[in-house]
């Protein structure tokens, strides 16, 4: 019924720069908040960083200044750009989104299958 498509992931250099995006299809009515969520090998997935319909945005600690993610609300798109990458950014990237689903009338909340993110020299 919707279905949530990553993109954009790959190898990035430290201090170098990666743009990820997230694409939502299918039978959307509205699309509420949306997100950008990481997971190290061994590690339990984390927020990093999450918008709401109107814009507003808020990021972890360990992303602020350097990621920013926005949305385009007429494509049913979130996207993140990523700066100044680390090390630690490595991860794999899934983005979630609540969606309200015209055959089910009802919100549901959707992630999508993930983008690895390697950054190394």
């Amino acid at each position: 019924q919707v279905r949530l498509v990553e993109s954009g992931g790959g190898l990035a250099r430290p201090g170098g720069s990666l743009r990820l995006s997230c694409a939502a299809s299918g039978s959307i009515f509205d699309i509420g908040a949306m997100a950008w969520y990481r997971q190290a090998p061994g590690e339990q997935r984390e927020l990093v960083a999450r918008i709401t319909t109107g814009g507003s945005a808020d990021y972890a600690d360990t992303v602020k200044g350097r990621f920013t993610i926005s949305r385009d609300n007429a494509e049913n798109r979130v996207s993140l750009q990523m700066n100044s990458l680390k090390p630690e950014d490595k991860a794999v990237y899934y983005c979630k989104a609540r969606i309200f689903v015209r055959t089910i009338i009802d919100w549901n909340t959707y992630w999508g299958q993930g983008t690895q993110l390697a950054v190394s020299v």
